[in-house]
């Protein structure tokens, strides 16, 4: 057992590594090293509070450990990137989840406090946990649902959803009223029921499209709902890593929606997919190509850019892109990647495949400091991406993408989409994209094109 001070030292050493991982996770070069700064400011959280004062090493706490750790190791080593957001969505319903044990048991505990006011603030305490706790599980569990294809990416629209949102709302802070006046533990579990309702219906309200902003609101809302439990539980580190998570997560949802032109009100209240009015007419018709013809537009080509999507990560066609790219640059070629701030559904998936594939850190570009180089670019090649490169988002007034900044593809010289088929992408809007007269269709794996557009090359 170590001492409350010899703790206390190790979380504030715990929380400064955090704060350096966060802070590098902002840069590519200095993201890998970030992370490492969070796995050891982890372990040192968890063994300061396993091994400090209160704490009672038995059988069961130990399994719990080992268990958890056999099944974090193996879902790790199991999952695919492009698993990773329905993966990041699942562990957040588990951070929920533990806010609402957590909080329940306390109430069947019914601590004694020596002043009305402390007894108020725990049950303020409590009740704000849980609810907080109760959103995040369900709302991350439909998360979940909607990543993994479990459920209907297109939102759920019943009657007067607003107004039902709100009713829940008022009732849960009537009965934290009622629950901090002694109306009795019953409150507390109708409030948990109404609040696990809320979470469900309002991520279920929300379209495909704006996925990646609700993984980051709900990262933000487990932070809160960790430190609401850490002020219950009277633990600093639990409210300051909380407190970390929570502003962090919602300072990347403003960007994320800062990224679409939408406020973030706006993404909760309905999201991507809800009627507008009549959209325009595509009209044209989609051309195909081949590996062959891509590889000479290629060939004759100067400035490249890339834009991948989540097609790149459903293919697995990283290690592909990324010798394609190095065959060009041999040949004089200058190119580079162009990464909408959305694009895949998780904040920053692109990047990470990217780096994964070992791509050059200084040719992988965010939206603004590209998107004016199109019209001088010879060839674009767009990896399974829909909805950023969309130019209905500019041109369609009633599209449900409208007003949303895009990558402006469609001004280059050719663009080439490598597609599987003619389907509309996970949001299910059509893009007029595909039937422009400078844009070629590459149809297939986008794995397998690629690596035959390199042969084709040779």
């Amino acid at each position: 057992m170590i001492s409350t001070g010899l703790q206390t030292a190790a979380y504030i050493a715990a929380t400064v590594l955090f704060i350096l991982a966060l802070g590098g996770l902002s840069n590519h070069e200095s993201a890998k090293r970030a992370v490492w700064y969070g796995i050891v400011g982890m372990a040192i959280a968890i063994f300061a509070t396993i091994f400090g004062p209160g704490v009672e090493i038995n059988a069961m706490l130990i399994a719990a450990l080992v268990i958890g750790a056999v099944i974090g190791a193996w879902v790790a080593i199991r999952v695919e990137m492009t698993g990773m957001p329905q993966l990041v969505a699942l562990l957040h319903s588990f951070v929920g989840l533990a806010a609402v044990l957590i909080g329940i048991n306390s109430d069947i505990m019914a601590l004694e406090f020596p002043t009305e006011a402390e007894k108020i603030i725990h049950e303020a305490e409590i009740f704000l946990g849980v609810f907080i706790g109760a959103v995040t599980f369900t709302g991350s569990l439909v998360a979940w649902g909607k990543l993994s294809g479990r459920i209907d990416g297109k939102p759920l629209m019943i009657p007067f959803r607003h107004l039902w949102n709100a009713l829940i709302i008022i009732a849960s802070f009537a009965l934290m009223i009622l629950y901090m006046q002694g109306a009795g533990s019953w409150t507390l579990y109708l409030m948990t029921l109404l609040a696990l309702v809320l979470g469900w219906h309002l991520v279920m309200g929300i379209g495909g499209a704006d996925m990646p902003v609700v993984v980051s609101m709900l990262n933000s809302y487990s932070g809160w709902a960790a430190a609401a439990t850490g002020f219950l539980l009277g633990n600093d580190l639990l409210i300051v890593t909380g407190a970390l998570v929570g502003s962090s997560g919602a300072i990347l949802s403003y960007i994320m929606c800062r990224a679409m032109n939408r406020s973030f009100i706006s993404v909760i209240l309905g999201g991507f997919g809800g009627a507008r009015g009549p959209q325009q007419a595509v009209e044209g018709e989609m051309v195909a190509t081949d590996p062959e013809s891509v590889a000479a537009a290629l060939e004759a080509a100067k400035n490249v850019i890339i834009v991948p999507g989540y097609g790149m990560a459903v293919a697995q066609a990283q290690n592909a892109v990324s010798e394609l790219v190095r065959r060009l640059r041999e040949k004089g070629k200058n190119v580079r990647f162009a990464i909408h701030p959305v694009a895949g559904r998780l904040p920053g998936h692109m990047n990470v495949l990217l780096a994964e594939a070992k791509v050059p850190y200084d040719i992988v570009l965010e939206m603004d400091e590209i998107n004016e180089d199109f019209p001088d670019t010879d060839v674009v090649i767009v990896i399974g991406a829909n909805d950023i490169v969309n130019p209905a988002a500019q041109e369609d007034p009633n599209s449900p993408i409208a007003g949303m900044p895009v990558l402006e593809v469609w001004k280059a010289g050719q663009v080439i989409v490598l597609k599987r088929g003619q389907g509309t992408g996970y949001s299910g809007i059509e893009n007029p994209l595909f039937y422009k007269e400078n844009t070629r269709m590459l149809y297939g794996d986008a794995k397998d094109s690629v690596e035959k557009v390199i042969q084709a090359l040779d």
